[in-house]
């Protein structure tokens, strides 16, 4: 059969199941059929071999030992990470032309989608722009001058009065002034209209449609440049498809729109399989279609035809039994799962979920569910298609015709469950059992989503982290400070902080709460809130960014969304924004009170991320939560609450209203969902995406196959990846007499390497572009101008948060070695380079956890880093680094830099051997006169193969010349 070429599609596709039909083992998991299926069909005997599928096929005895390719469906990218794999891309075309190839050759092979989904900032909020609007994103001076107001003020209502006239403007009721600026806001900032002076909520609020706009319209004034690039990219490349911004976000667009579960293309009907540049990419799994997250460099490699390589998986079957708790919801399951997961130590395998239990999980349940695997370190949580998943395929975009198609190839390749029959069941490597009715509510945090709480323990937990020394959980307060609070007045009014004071309340619906369930909940709570007759004070930053249209489709269509803007949740627009930093300035107020008291300020958001600092610099303690429970914390305004024991608020009449009394049954619930999300919330999300918005559609971009780069771009810019490529690789060199850049300790993430949010004033990347004569209101974020490596390189390690022991506290400097000066880490790597020493990274255990990004490995390669000799890594970039060229060294076990009592200024000197092998221990020498090995992290011949052509895309562009 392998070497059949049938000229007949329908020959094809029949050899193909029938082969499926008689060699499928009923035992295997469905996971790892998906991988066979696809090493059936693209075995070439080249990227994949006939040993390859009998690998597969005998997964009981390989696994975690064979290496197997896997040729996914297509690829995902998002904007962030997506632009610097297609600058790339652009700068390989010219490389090749250089050569004298044909640049065309130069585009992906594989389907590639890129959703232009996170450039969007707060720059509006309900009533007023949010600090005048600021497309740098980082702090603006004090104001003094007013705006050109676009329409006159109206009256004051009775009773009324102007507010005061703080800096940045609120969002709900009781607000500032709109801000001021000294001299004229930029040209770009000018086609913005205003919004009165006045306290709209002593007046009359703005829409919630006319909001969503102007954040619109400023993400698509900031980041011209970048939606320019994309757009060639969509016309330049084939196999591109480009969705533009104001659609929704990544992965909800991945499931509502771009998912098939089954594909036709060609000559053959094959299970559908993505890989993409985000860690949640995992999400896709609770629709059955297998996918993970991947760096941008292994995307680009995927693109251009080159299958993913890992070790056949060990599998663990997660058996889900018990009925869930009607007060729990879907996050309080994900939680519960990642807590059982995390702690049974299931870093790199597949989760394959089993038992009586997934049938009671909506399909939105099971995408949630996926969603956090990364957080469990897992490399995928898959859901087998189910009659469950069929019924939410009828209520989607697939027509009558997709779903009999469907149903029938799934079941003829044995890739259907029926999750009550025990007999179906497959063997897995090992079996983990969760009770879901065990599962009770709980929130994340402060720092960290795997440090888990429950509700009904918070008030309690939150104390204990005030007297804890500081650390993942602990604050260190001292006994008589903890009592503390800080009036201060907003708005003419006085407010009162202390510890616990939440200061920041964001519901987001873009990965692990697009649940419709989840976000209902929230509406419903908000609803019997507000006719209860409670409210959210002014000062709280709240904020609802939905991750569709869909989502403000249903809460309108259920009649909550009013509910919602009463309390401040006002849709702000359609993109990642709070959970990737990109949160307003808070009133002056308030952060003076917290600065005077030394307080714990708490931010509540329904996100994924929240690690300290990353909402904002002066909120200390950070929740994950559910949307539901944002609101609640947002009305109770601290997290420092019982609900159980307290009121959640009190009514103007004096009436004291409990969590219970606001919170909406799993029935009424239900009933809401199945009454709103419906077939006609899909049709009109279909035709959204292909009508596109009038900017994007009127958008200019240059039509040539090799891109125009322009040279003051600050935006886009051709790497340096490529320069002086030859067509055969030098061999790599020993590394002598390196030294440290930094000394890090454990849980080095990658927002720490490579932060997302703002650009900060002092910064070296700040540094760079006030050279090209940007204010900084014009800096945008690090996200944004991740086609630039310029910015990109001074930003690598330029996190507030860097815990770097040549300094002794979080900063984004380091030690010149031989000058002895505290630098920036780039000015102290261009010292380096411009000396001609090598640089190599001490780290702890953990190196690299977090989102997948490119620039992670990307930054420290232009900053001269040849190795990083750690005591873990983190997978994904630990691959990210060999596909760089950088080598990733392993402590060996027991060993630290602690125990080898290195202080890290010392010159180290690493022999490589003429020829490397896998998982070689290398010694490492000192000047001190100190020796120690080192394992390096080569797994398998194609980690050796990228590394010795200097990376995996200069490898890539090799193979064209």
């Amino acid at each position: 059969f392998l070497g059949l070429q049938p000229r007949s599609p329908f020959l094809c596709r029949a050899l193909v199941i029938v082969f499926l039909e008689t060699t499928i083992p009923d035992v295997l998991p469905l996971s790892i059929r998906v991988l066979l299926e696809a090493a059936i069909r693209k075995c070439d005997g080249f990227y994949t071999k006939e040993e390859d599928v009998q690998n597969i096929l005998d997964w009981q005895q390989q696994q975690n030992t064979a290496e197997v390719p896997f040729p996914p469906a297509r690829v995902l990218l998002q904007d962030f990470t997506g632009i610097p794999a297609m600058v790339d891309l652009a700068a390989m075309r010219d490389a090749v032309a250089k050569h004298g190839v044909d640049p065309g050759l130069i585009s992906p092979m594989c389907p590639t989608d890129l959703i232009v989904d996170h450039s969007l900032q707060i720059d509006f909020s309900k009533c007023a722009i949010q600090n005048a609007p600021n497309p740098g994103g980082g702090d603006v001076q004090n104001q003094s001058q007013a705006h050109p107001r676009s329409t006159p003020p109206r009256p004051l209502p009775r009773g009324g009065s102007q507010c005061g006239s703080q800096r940045s403007s609120c969002s709900k009721s009781g607000c500032s002034d709109p801000p001021t600026s000294p001299g004229h806001p930029p040209a770009s900032v000018q086609q913005i209209e205003n919004t009165p002076l006045l306290c709209p909520f002593h007046l009359q609020p703005v829409s919630e449609p006319e909001t969503a706009l102007k954040n619109q319209e400023m993400e698509l004034i900031r980041n011209k440049e970048r939606l320019q690039f994309f757009k060639w990219c969509s016309k330049a490349f084939k196999n591109v498809n480009v969705i533009p911004p104001d659609v929704g976000a990544v992965h909800q667009v991945n499931l509502e729109y771009l998912s098939r579960v089954v594909q036709v293309n060609d000559e053959f009907i094959y299970p559908d399989s993505v890989v993409g540049t985000d860690s949640h990419t995992t999400m896709i799994n609770g629709l059955g279609i297998l996918g993970w997250g991947v760096g941008g460099i292994e995307s680009e490699a995927v693109m251009l035809g080159q299958p993913v390589s890992l070790t056949l998986p060990r599998v663990v079957g997660c058996k889900l039994v018990g009925s869930v708790n009607p007060l729990t919801t879907s996050i309080d399951i994900v939680l519960g799962i990642t807590k059982h997961l995390r702690q049974a130590g299931i870093a790199g395998k597949f989760v394959e979920f089993f038992g009586p239990g997934v049938s009671q999980l909506s399909t939105p349940d099971r995408t949630t569910i996926a969603n956090m695997c990364p957080e469990y370190n897992a490399t995928v949580s898959f859901f087998p298609v189910d009659h469950v998943t069929l019924k939410h395929f009828k209520k989607t975009n697939f027509t009558q015709e997709k779903l009999e198609l469907l149903e029938s190839y799934m079941k003829a390749v044995k890739l259907f469950r029926s999750y009550e029959d025990p007999s179906e069941d497959p063997h897995y490597s090992e079996v983990i059992e969760i009770n879901l009715s065990s599962i009770m509510p709980h929130v994340s945090g402060p720092k960290r989503p795997q440090d888990r709480v429950a509700v009904n323990s918070m008030k309690e937990d939150f104390r204990r982290c005030l007297d804890e020394k500081v650390g993942f959980k602990g604050f260190h307060i001292s006994k008589e400070k903890q009592g503390t609070q800080v009036p201060f007045l907003h708005c003419g009014q006085e407010y009162q902080l202390a510890h616990g004071s939440v200061v920041i309340a964001a519901v987001i619906s873009c990965t692990n709460n697009c649940n419709p369930s989840v976000m209902l909940t929230a509406g419903l709570l908000a609803k019997k809130a507000v006719e209860a007759g409670l409210v959210v004070k002014p000062y709280i930053r709240t904020s609802l960014a939905p991750g569709s249209g869909m989502v403000t489709h249903y809460l309108n269509t259920s009649g909550v969304l009013p509910y919602l803007s009463q309390l401040g949740f006002e849709v702000i627009g359609y993109g990642c924004a709070t959970c990737v930093g990109n949160t307003a300035p808070l009133p002056d107020a308030v952060v003076d009170a917290i600065k005077h008291g030394d307080l714990v300020a708490c931010g509540v958001l329904s996100g994924n991320r929240h690690f300290e600092g990353r909402l904002c610099d002066c909120v200390r303690a950070n929740y994950l939560a559910s949307p539901p429970l944002v609101v609640a914390y947002a009305i109770a305004g601290t997290v420092d609450i019982d609900f159980e024991k307290e009121p959640l608020g009190v009514t103007s009449d004096g009436k004291e209203v409990y969590l219970r009394d606001v919170w909406p049954s799993r029935e009424e619930v239900l009933q809401t969902e199945e009454d709103t999300v419906i077939s006609s919330i899909f049709r009109d999300r279909t035709g959204r995406m292909e009508k596109g918005n009038s900017f994007w559609n009127n958008l200019d971009c240059p039509d040539c196959v090799v891109f125009p780069w322009d040279h003051k771009s600050t935006y886009i810019r051709s790497p340096s990846f490529f320069n002086k490529l030859s067509k055969d690789p030098q061999p790599p060199q020993s590394i002598e007499n390196a030294h440290a850049l930094l000394f890090l300790g454990d849980k080095v993430t990658t927002d720490h390497i490579s932060p997302a949010g703002s650009i900060a004033r002092v910064s070296a990347a700040a540094k760079y572009l006030l050279s090209k004569r940007l204010t900084p209101r014009e800096f945008n974020s690090y996200g944004a101008r991740r086609g630039n490596d310029a910015v990109m390189t001074r930003g690598t390690f330029a996190s507030i948060k860097l815990q770097n022991r040549f300094i002794g506290k979080p900063s984004p400097k380091t030690l010149h070695i031989p000058s002895g000066q505290t630098l920036d880490v780039f000015e102290a790597a261009e010292r380096y380079q411009r000396d001609g020493i090598p640089l190599i990274i001490l780290a702890g255990k953990g190196y690299g956890s977090g989102n997948s990004r490119d620039w992670v490995a990307k930054g420290p390669y232009l900053l001269g880093v040849r190795a990083i000799i750690a005591e873990s890594f983190e997978k994904l970039h630990k691959t990210q680094l060999v596909g760089m060229g950088i080598m990733p060294l392993q402590f060996l076990p027991g060993e630290s830099a602690d125990s080898l009592e290195l202080c890290g200024k010392e010159r180290f000197t690493i022999t490589l051997p003429d020829d490397m092998s896998l998982r070689q221990q290398l010694t490492v020498k000192t000047s001190q006169g100190k020796t120690f090995c080192v394992t390096a992290l080569f797994e398998s011949e194609s980690d050796l193969v990228f590394y010795r052509h200097g990376g995996l895309l200069r490898y890539v562009a090799r193979t064209m010349l």
